[in-house]
């Protein structure tokens, strides 16, 4: 067509358009009723007019937050206690928290619920985590309500609200928020992040994951890893981050964005650049005594902590530094110069993320929460730390003389680290416990810093008022101004149980209004009000059983308005007061779904034992054949403590097969049925600490070959061994023991997989990723267990 032509039709056309009746204008957000969502759109007309010409076009009908609604950002630390951040008096550099603290508002009384799980649940939904079914960590919910690990329909989600009302909404980092069983291919994918609000999905589902080679879903689609030996998730998730907000932006640069940013650090593993490590080399050989103690100097010159505070005393399992062997120190010191590395290194990544929003010229209308920690620092690492966490899952003591052995890989892809108590008491300055002890603010209370300058006045000042993580969702509302709905996706919304904080940042005076707040966490339970705490400490996260039954647990009393560490108990001062609390936190507790309190531990990773559906059901088999990749272990045939066989129908090529079978695990535990050179053999890797090898002696044939391997469980308890036998074509070809296998867990994110072995490598030799990728073809493996 000419440009001629062209340009006479469209002459022709702008003549027609200039002819017909006008378009009316959208509805002002003003007349929308927000308080049932979705908004329901105008009533369809109905026409009876021949031609087109003759109707006058409806109005568009579009769904837009309120004029002048700010972005959201929500970022939010994992394992991160209130002494950590030089923002709160700290040790370790957080530049980025600093100059957000600078231009805006530091809480320095803010709470959540002592644990991962339970804490991003009330974070999103601005309702206690019982209230959500969030009791404890997914992998560990049970059949009784208020701990199914399933956000019901009733508390919906801020970014479904959001999303609801005209903002773009993404997600970056780590969930933990999916009923385990619903983590498979076959879902549902209901509590998937793409369907509690996010438009945008990008990062892993589970509690934790390894940073050098993370399992990671974009929505719901499985991400294959980059080859570059460089690659760190904190910088991709950063990446992909910073590449959404500029795109949205682009695109939409008038519609308000929320963007959730949870990295998986600090919690374990604790996986930092090299460069980044040696920046901390030395810096913590003074030990955790007298880093504490520099802490709480520094908070208490900076009014971090209120004036006339006293440094809580460490708990009687926490050694003196000064009595440590010189090789204990030398490790120690190891464990928080990668920690430190580690946070320093996030809070850089974090920045970088904050510079792109920036960048789209909207930062002054963008609030900004940087929640330094969903809990108090981890003390799960134990007397000694971890080469390998999941030897902490699997009741599993390593000792210092191994450790110090690969005390110079610290850190790095080849170790899934984790620091001694010592260090988490020290981080959690200037109070005495830790993560997992929701009785202790050490477990409960983290920094918070508010930023948004076009919507506080104030800067650079410090807010003292009771606050919780529930309390951020209902701020959030208000400061977009959007109502609270009664209605969302055509379910009825049990209320928030939070309190909107907007009432004080521009009022470092005012009343607090969030004056009653349980916790309970595993039988760590305790109650404010009214400046008052009420607490009793069943377990410590270091121990793996209960000080006592519940009904004999022993109460405490502090009065936190002069007592910010809980120094000083006044329960039998004051005893009537006391018994106050309790009954208070019992009428708490039955409101919101914590009764009956559950204090089980390890039992509760054994779905059967409580009660939790399980994708297996009773079957004895699974039957599973080449491309079935990326099956997490809780939907995954349970082959712990127990017998099993594994027969593998496979086809090799004329020139020999070499990579997986079926592999589940990686390298900090697991077990791998494979071909090397064309030699069939079967691996069980124990905790990375001691590796068992059966191997044929000879090559397979080309062609149709069947392999089978019999393990015979010796009995007598969990994490037993046992006799493993191969055989080829019905042929025995190999035998060996395995002395030790994993009794509770094999990994948080490494899956099972068919004709590939995904995330890090079981078989070292045979590699992980595309290195790994079986060079035949698995018609059929069937997984039985006896």
């Amino acid at each position: 067509m000419t440009m001629r032509l062209i340009t006479h039709f469209l002459t022709i056309g702008l003549l027609a358009t200039a002819s017909l009746p006008a378009v009316s204008a959208s509805p002002t957000p003003r007349s929308l009723d927000r308080s049932v969502l979705p908004i329901q759109a105008p009533k369809r007309p109905v026409y009876t007019e021949l031609d087109i010409r003759n109707v006058k076009t409806p109005s568009h009908f579009e769904v837009k937050a309120p004029a002048g609604a700010p972005n959201v950002v929500i970022v939010l630390i994992d394992d991160l206690g209130f002494g950590a951040t030089s923002t709160f008096g700290g040790p370790i550099a957080t530049p980025t928290l600093d100059k957000l603290a600078q231009n805006g508002l530091r809480y320095n009384n803010f709470h959540t619920t002592a644990l991962c799980s339970p804490t991003r649940a009330a974070l999103k939904s601005g309702r206690n985590h019982h209230t959500v079914n969030m009791g404890f960590i997914t992998e560990m919910a049970t059949g009784m309500p208020g701990n199914t690990g399933q956000i019901p329909d009733a508390t919906a989600p801020l970014a479904e609200m959001l999303r609801l009302n005209g903002y773009n909404t993404a997600a970056f980092g780590k969930w933990h928020e999916t009923a385990v069983w619903e983590t498979g291919i076959s879902g549902p994918y209901d509590r998937w992040p793409t369907r509690q609000g996010f438009d945008k999905f990008y990062g892993f589902i589970g509690g934790e994951t390894n940073q050098w080679a993370p399992y990671l879903f974009d929505g719901v689609t499985q991400v294959e890893l980059p080859s570059d030996p460089n690659y760190h998730f904190m910088t991709d998730m950063t990446d992909k981050a910073v590449a959404w907000v500029k795109y949205q932006k682009a695109l939409s640069p008038e519609k308000p964005f929320f963007v959730y940013f949870a990295p998986g650090a600090t919690h374990a593993p604790h996986h930092a650049p090299k460069a980044w490590i040696d920046k901390w080399k030395g810096k913590f050989d003074q030990g955790w005594d007298a880093m504490r103690q520099a802490t709480y100097e520094r908070q208490l010159k900076t009014g971090v902590i209120t004036a006339g505070t006293q440094l809580a005393p460490k708990p009687a399992a926490i050694r003196d530094w000064d009595r440590l062997s010189a090789d204990e120190k030398r490790l120690y010191a190891r464990q928080m110069e990668v920690f430190a590395a580690y946070l320093d290194y996030t809070d850089h990544e974090i920045g970088r993320m904050l510079k792109a929003v920036d960048s789209t010229g909207q930062a002054d209308n963008t609030l900004v929460f940087y929640i330094a920690g969903d809990n108090g620092a981890s003390a799960e690492g134990g007397e000694h730390g971890m080469f390998s966490e999941m030897t902490y899952f699997n009741g599993v003591q390593e000792k210092v003389a191994d450790m110090l052995k690969v005390m110079d890989k610290w850190g790095g892809p080849e170790t899934y680290p984790h620091f001694a108590s010592g260090w988490a008491v020290a981080m959690d300055t200037p109070f005495a416990w830790t993560k997992q002890v929701a009785a202790d603010f050490g477990g409960t209370r983290n920094g918070l810093v508010v930023h948004w300058p076009k919507g506080i006045k104030a800067k650079n000042e410090q807010r003292t008022q009771f606050s919780h993580v529930i309390d951020v969702a209902p701020t959030i509302l208000q400061a977009a101004g959007l109502p609270e709905p009664r209605v969302v996706n055509g379910t009825p919304q049990i209320p928030m149980e939070g309190t909107s904080m907007v009432y004080s940042f521009d009022d470092a005076k005012a009343r607090e209004r969030h004056a009653t707040q349980y916790f309970e966490i595993a039988g760590n339970r305790a109650l404010y009000h009214d400046g008052w705490l009420a607490r009793t400490i069943h377990r410590a996260a270091w121990e793996r059983e209960v000080r006592r039954p519940l009904k004999d647990d022993v109460w405490e009393l502090y009065d936190v308005r002069t007592d910010f560490s809980l120094s000083t108990d006044l329960a039998a001062k004051n005893p009537k007061k006391l018994a106050e609390m309790q009954a208070l936190f019992m009428r708490e507790a039955a409101k919101y779904h914590v009764l009956p309190i559950d204090d089980r531990l390890f039992e509760r990773t054994l779905a059967e034992a409580v009660g939790r559906p399980d994708p297996m059901g009773k079957r004895t088999s699974l039957t599973l054949a080449e491309g079935m990749t990326g099956m997490m272990e809780n939907v995954f045939i349970n082959v712990k403590n127990k017998s099993k066989t594994l027969t593998a129908v496979i086809e090799v090529p004329q020139d020999g097969a070499n990579g997986t079978i079926l592999a589940q695990g990686g390298r900090f535990g697991g077990w791998s049925l494979y071909v090397k050179d064309g030699i069939p053999a079967y691996d069980y890797n124990f905790l990375g600490l001691q590796r068992s090898s059966i191997a044929a002696s000879r090559k397979l044939a080309p062609g149709k070959n069947t392999i089978r391997f019999d393990f015979a469980y010796d009995g007598g308890g969990m994490g037993k061994g046992g006799l493993g036998t191969l055989y080829v074509n019905d042929e025995k070809v190999g035998e060996g023991r395995i002395e030790h296998t994993q009794a509770a867990i094999f990994s948080a994110d490494e899956t099972a997989d068919v004709g590939i072995d995904l995330g890090t490598p079981v078989v070292e030799s045979i590699g992980a990723e595309a290195r790994s990728r079986f060079t035949g073809r698995i018609p059929e493996v069937i997984v039985q267990v006896k």
